[in-house]
């Protein structure tokens, strides 16, 4: 009976062993988590005389030593049952994160001719002087749909005749915002959620604009990142090439 007892903890530790090397080694990296140290998956129990009560009964080192075999099991099954929730936590968390960041065009761009000015420094169209450009400008009739590039929530709508005109923000979550600017109108309200792809409003001039446009900007905490490294769900290789080749060029900004 102990042989056989023996040998299913065995199996069982075997499989563990296997289960935690699976843990660390590949779903902690790949969701970017710490890996778990040995010493806290092995650690033992404390007390010498946790096992003093098995003493004194025929094969009494056979029962003791099974007895602490199983126990190291079953914590290190705790452990592994701990790590597993956390690891479907941050699946979700991450399923959520790649759902929520800008991903796409603001605009219907599929040629790349509504790429009208990109990121970084450019000529002011009204000072023309050069002027460090904190967006892309998408070139479009008026009316054409506006659309959210990742989940998130309405954090701001804005009417105006100066400036950057009619606007919306979303809070995206995970520290990025999206910003929309000299919109004909919006469609949508403060708090609303929206998804990617929803539309939230329709191409215009309101504001400092010289031709009707989308000023489109991403933001990652306090910092404006260039939008160009944020269409890598709309493009295939070779576009997005082209679209950084067009978007490094330095030209007139439509606002």
């Amino acid at each position: 009976h102990f042989e056989l007892l023996n040998k299913r903890i065995d199996e069982s530790s075997s499989i563990l062993t296997e289960l935690q090397e699976r843990d660390n080694s590949i779903y902690r990296v790949y969701f970017e988590a710490n890996p778990i140290p040995d010493e806290q998956r092995k650690a033992g129990f404390g007390g010498v005389n946790r096992y003093k009560y098995l003493e004194g009964f025929d094969n009494s080192s056979m029962i003791e030593k099974a007895t602490k075999d199983l126990d190291v099991l079953s914590k290190q099954l705790v452990v592994q049952s701990k790590s597993l929730d956390e690891i479907v936590a941050l699946a979700k968390n991450k399923e959520e994160l790649l759902a929520s960041i800008p991903a796409i065009q603001p605009v219907a761009n599929k040629d790349l001719k509504r790429m009208a000015s990109g990121y970084g420094y450019r000529i002011h169209p009204i000072y023309k002087t050069r002027k460090f450009h904190w967006g892309m400008d998408f070139s479009a009739p008026k009316g054409t749909p506006v659309y959210a590039t990742g989940n998130g929530t309405i954090e701001k709508v804005k009417r105006s005749r100066r400036g950057y005109g009619n606007q919306v923000k979303i809070n995206h979550g995970f520290g990025y915002v999206t910003f929309y600017a000299h919109l004909q109108k919006y469609t949508v309200r403060k708090n609303q959620k929206v998804k990617r792809g929803d539309l939230i409003g329709y191409v215009g001039t309101s504001g400092t604009s010289t031709a009707p446009h989308l000023h489109y900007e991403v933001i990652k905490g306090k910092r404006k990142l260039n939008p160009v490294y944020f269409y890598f769900s709309d493009l295939t290789p070779e576009e997005y090439d082209r679209m950084l080749e067009m978007a490094s060029q330095e030209n007139q900004s439509l606002d």
